[in-house]
């Protein structure tokens, strides 16, 4: 009975260090589970992940539309007429999950953003070795940039980046900091870290 109790209290003393550690925040907010994207062909998109970066899929669903109506509008702000044709979402080791999306949609642009656009993101995947990633990249097609790029001063001292890009346009980077950054020295709070993801 004591043990029951004491679990209870460690419980509710977390519980209340979770929502106190977020006041003013999104209520309820625990962290980013997701990032959608958009891509022309899903398959060679899921083949890129899986293939090619090592994620595993999760699940795939889809379609979504609506004929008569305008959910797609009010629920995802694209043209009515538009469809999910279908949508695959892939875990990529410790990282927070990757939703892909196939849309036909009768206003449908493809963006081919450079990462200095408005609006512009990238996905960056940490590795233990960004030199055999880089060499790996090489050996499998995939457009890399210059680097790897060690960076050895500033806050974000102790990385080195490498970006790269899918065939379809999509910036990625790889990510190295074995021995951490420079700003960790005297830090408060800490970026997540794929290294400890239970910190």
């Amino acid at each position: 009975m004591r043990m029951a109790i004491s679990a209870k209290i460690l419980a509710t003393a977390a519980s209340m260090a979770a929502s106190t550690a977020h006041a003013g925040g999104l209520p309820g907010m625990r962290g980013h589970d997701h990032t959608g994207i958009t891509v022309p062909d899903l398959k060679q998109a899921v083949g890129l992940f899986t293939d090619i970066l090592g994620c595993q899929t999760a699940l795939s669903f889809g379609p979504i539309a609506d004929d008569k109506g305008s959910f797609m509008t009010d629920a995802l702000g694209v043209d009515p007429k538009a469809e999910i044709e279908k949508v695959t979402m892939v875990r990529c080791g410790f990282g927070s999950n990757i939703e892909l999306f196939q849309y036909a949609a009768p206003d449908q642009r493809d963006l081919k953003q450079k990462n200095s656009d408005i609006g512009a993101f990238h996905i960056a995947l940490y590795v233990d070795d960004i030199a055999a990633a880089k060499a790996y990249l090489d050996q499998n097609n995939v457009a890399t940039r210059l680097g790897p790029i060690p960076i050895t001063e500033g806050e974000n001292g102790g990385q080195s980046i490498l970006y790269f890009q899918a065939p379809w346009g999509l910036q990625f980077e790889a990510i190295s900091y074995p021995d951490g950054m420079n700003y960790e020295k005297t830090a408060t709070s800490k970026l997540w870290d794929t290294r400890n993801p239970g910190q």
